[in-house]
């Protein structure tokens, strides 16, 4: 399937056209800490220490490196508000948060549908106790 681009930049959008800037934002919304964070990002603005609390797991460089890219593609605002310490909030732009809806879904998909996967990578079955 194919979208005519709205702007004029791209005769058209295919994610599967190896030269689709598509692909670029694929990537990015496949990617497992933008997927959480814009999560997390959906009940409102969070400061960046309370998104690494939510995000178990993931380095302050790689969140860093994903908020960033989030910002640069327009679907995260951050602002930095003038203060000591300074505060730095990170918020959903309007295409954030259009994003957000898909990735909620993929989310919830994810978390009922995980039991009945036959083998995830770090995701160890219990074994089946053997009655003696």
């Amino acid at each position: 399937m194919t979208i005519d681009c709205q702007n004029g930049q791209h005769a058209h959008h295919d994610v599967y056209a190896a030269q689709c800037p598509c692909r670029a934002m694929l990537d990015l919304l496949a990617n497992k800490w933008s997927a959480l964070a814009i999560g997390a990002l959906e009940d409102g603005p969070q400061r960046f220490g309370a998104l690494q609390r939510l995000l178990q797991g993931v380095s302050p460089k790689v969140l860093t490196q994903t908020l960033r890219r989030l910002e640069d593609t327009g679907l995260v605002d951050r602002t930095v508000y003038p203060a000591v310490p300074l505060h730095v909030e990170y918020a959903l732009t309007e295409l954030g948060q259009g994003a957000a809806v898909p990735l909620r879904l993929l989310r919830t998909w994810v978390e009922e549908n995980l039991d009945n996967a036959t083998s995830v990578p770090g995701h160890e079955e219990p074994e089946p106790s053997v009655a003696k």
